[in-house]
């Protein structure tokens, strides 16, 4: 089957060595469209942890003090379920895409192949030429054209990773943070100024050593595309019975022969150094390279181009054209409405949370007027950038609310406790346990509703 990954051809030559790539770049309209996505995805990256929505980063990961910002939302521990939910749409999303379109997420949009191809193998070419001359230099003696290429390329790369590695760290800890990292002695942040160094040798070996092995070994994404692609899956694809038997074009010879010419660009170009014509295999991260390659020679030859192209087993099988089906659109379908689903919750969200238990170990108290007490204590996270003053009322009006510590003003981003008596008259009191709500009050509007249990006497 066309759509079931098979393994390329290895990654190791006979000694055992590791086989290094050379990949060559072939500028088709693909590879333009790439350019692009990747220049606005930099740009959102360099710029995100100082870009503010609401007066919050767009995107914080703030482990150590337990604090999200995502578009500008703050999420604390208390939304557990948002972030449940929002990693069972993740997961279901990228079941059904990959389903769907296969691994073209891998070549287009993943952080790893951007940066890997887009902005460190640029260099690479920049200073040390196309793929004929990398490999000549790196086959070569070291002459001091050759130490300096290398030692230009290396610094380069490790500038690079330093900037990376702190726009990183700025994504964790906040750019407030890393600006006082950056500006105050090194004394005061020990931890970050680790914390920039480990990040920053990291992505330097990934760029400058481990390369491509990312993505056909320790990527776990190609294995799972193994159990989750079938004949109707759109990917990266050789149409092999069109391009089959392959051969070299001879005018004088009368012989029919397949599109494909066997030039090799495809495998040239190849970025994790697979042969795409022997089928989908579990390196190919859909990077699209092959089909610029390869319609270059087309357009060359005057074929029908894509001859590789994006195509689903079917689609080579049966000869059926690129058609968004009914399938795609039914998973595209339920990727949007598990969006949709999680959005709603996210916008519904409150901006105060309140926690209200009831004091153990205590019964209840008898008041002047006939009143029975429960003594309570909370705590009033406020979610939201600006300070907040809220008060708790009882939906029921014959019950009262007496504060023995007021909650006053909530700053932004912080909490506070509060303790306070339920007053309830006993005439009302019908059964040992009462469920009591409480509304969270913000002026005149009601942000939300608790429950609670009062404790009384039975009449």
């Amino acid at each position: 089957m066309l759509s079931t990954p098979i393994a390329s051809e290895p990654a190791a030559t006979e000694n055992g060595s590791r086989k290094w790539i050379y990949p060559a770049v072939r500028k088709g309209r693909l590879y333009h469209y790439r350019n692009w996505l990747s220049y606005i995805y930099l740009v959102v990256f360099f710029t995100g942890p100082f870009i503010r929505i609401n007066g919050n980063p767009l995107l914080l990961l703030n482990f150590i003090e337990r604090r999200f910002v995502i578009l500008g939302q703050v999420f604390w521990p208390q939304d557990t379920f948002l972030f449940v939910l929002a990693m069972l749409v993740g997961m279901v999303c990228i079941i059904l895409f990959t389903i769907a379109f296969g691994r073209i997420f891998c070549g287009w949009i993943c952080p790893q192949t951007i940066f890997m191809e887009m902005v460190f193998r640029k260099i690479e070419i920049w200073i040390e030429g196309d793929a004929r001359k990398r490999r000549k230099l790196d086959e070569g003696d070291w002459t001091a054209e050759k130490i300096a290429k290398k030692g230009a390329k290396h610094i380069i790369f490790l500038l690079l990773s330093f900037i990376i590695a702190n726009t990183f760290l700025a994504y964790i800890t906040g750019s407030e943070n890393l600006l006082k990292i950056i500006t105050e002695p090194v004394a005061l942040h020990w931890a970050g100024f680790i914390s920039i160094c480990v990040f920053t040798v990291v992505f330097y070996l990934v760029y400058s050593q481990v390369r491509e092995l990312v993505c056909t070994v320790i990527c776990p994404y190609g294995r799972l595309q193994g159990v989750l692609m079938d004949k109707h899956t759109l990917v990266v694809a050789y149409n092999l019975i069109r391009g089959e038997p392959r051969g070299k074009i001879n005018r004088r010879e009368d012989r029919t022969i397949g599109d494909c010419v066997d030039c090799g660009l495809c495998v040239d170009v190849c970025p994790t150094g697979i042969d795409i014509r022997n089928g989908t295999q579990l390196e190919c991260v859909n990077c699209t390279m092959c089909i610029d390659a390869c319609n270059q020679v087309m357009e060359k030859i005057h074929k029908p181009l894509n001859l590789i192209g994006f195509y689903s087993e079917e689609m080579i099988r049966e000869k059926k054209k690129i058609t968004f089906n009914t399938r795609m659109i039914a998973y595209s379908g339920v990727i949007v409405a598990l969006l949709s689903t999680l959005t709603y919750f996210v916008l519904r969200r409150s901006v105060i949370d309140v926690t209200v238990l009831r004091s153990a170990g205590m019964l209840y108290q008898e008041q002047p007027g006939g009143y029975i007490s429960n003594l309570y204590n909370a705590e009033i996270n406020n979610k939201s950038n600006m300070n907040q003053q809220v008060q708790l009322v009882a939906e029921d009006p014959a019950v009262k609310i007496k504060y023995i510590q007021a909650p006053g003003i909530i700053e932004k981003e912080g909490t506070t406790k509060i303790v306070f008596f339920l007053l309830m008259p006993g005439n009302h009191i019908r059964k040992a346990k009462t469920n009591i709500k409480l509304k969270i009050m913000q002026q005149q509007n009601v942000l939300g509703t608790i429950n609670t249990t009062f404790i009384g006497p039975i009449n």
